[in-house]
């Protein structure tokens, strides 16, 4: 059996890797998912400036299941509100290691149909 340890070294590796080919630019920002057990993060990142261009989280929106699909599409729904308020209709998507499944796909199809482009 796998510990905890282990399967989180083994997402990070995941993500650097990924990291190697997703950046985002000013044009095309990178929307960065973040998810723990009881919570999910999403950032918008312009990778050459090194800012931080909109953020969101279950916690931010006081969601009392944050950590489940339902409270995923509401961060989505929130960061691509706060993205088109910006300026910014298209991103490039980092999933940040994780499988494209359950929160992480929820959280970018809700993006998505908020007006985001990826």
């Amino acid at each position: 059996m796998i510990k905890k340890e282990a399967n989180n070294t083994l997402r990070v590796r995941r993500h650097k890797r990924v990291r190697t080919k997703v950046s985002g630019t000013a044009s095309t920002p990178r929307l960065n998912v973040f998810r723990s057990n009881a919570q999910i993060f999403a950032q918008i990142i312009d990778d050459e400036a090194g800012k931080t261009l909109a953020s969101s989280s279950s916690i931010e929106l006081k969601l009392k299941n944050g950590g489940n699909a339902e409270g995923a599409r509401e961060v989505g729904k929130d960061i691509a509100k706060k993205a088109v308020k910006a300026g910014i209709t298209s991103v490039v998507f980092d999933r940040g290691g994780y499988q494209y499944h359950g929160r992480v796909q929820a959280l970018a199809e809700a993006a998505r149909e908020a007006g985001l482009e990826f």
